[in-house]
């Protein structure tokens, strides 16, 4: 393959609704899930965003993501370092926006390219459908909890006030 071949394949990869991605959201359709795609105003650009189990998704390529003891990961036997520091640098990126995601409050679900194929993907959507409840669960439980302790805060406040404005009438008297 020459250059400028080898250049043209590369340029026609897709950045979203990659067939993994699209048979991941039809799949978690079927199963009553609602999302959103590929939303920008969050770090990294989500494939996959449910915000009712405030849970994110990214489906990533084996090859693109250096996905270890898969067979759809092979180092390039061409150019060998620059392949080697690409997937390096997406890792190191992966991990970063993860961090921020997660610093969010956003619960973020990796799904590999090989884990879609027709062999893998009804395991693969219930390991994924369990993973979303349970974030959700963990959401609304946390949700709830930061719920009470405003009101108990709120009710503090109440109290406080009430205590200085008695103590506002006695001192008038």
């Amino acid at each position: 393959m020459t250059p400028e071949q080898r250049h043209n394949c590369m340029a026609h990869n897709k950045a979203k609704d990659t067939t993994p991605e699209v048979r991941l959201r039809h799949a978690l359709w079927r199963e009553g899930f609602r999302y959103r795609a590929n939303v920008k105003r969050l770090p990294g650009t989500p494939d996959i965003v449910l915000p009712k189990y405030h849970t994110v998704i990214f489906v990533h390529g084996c090859f693109w993501h250096g996905h270890k003891d898969c067979k759809k990961y092979t180092v390039p036997k061409t150019n060998t370092e620059f392949w080697q520091a690409k997937v390096a640098r997406n890792h190191e990126r992966d991990q970063e926006v993860w961090r921020k995601l997660e610093g969010l409050g956003w619960a973020v679900i990796i799904v590999w390219e090989c884990e879609l194929e027709k062999a893998h993907l009804a395991e693969t959507v219930q390991r994924v459908s369990e993973e979303i409840r349970r974030n959700g669960d963990i959401f609304r439980q946390n949700q709830a909890e930061r719920r009470r302790a405003r009101e108990e805060y709120r009710e503090e406040q109440r109290a406080r006030q009430a205590r200085e404005k008695a103590h506002l009438v006695e001192l008038k008297h």
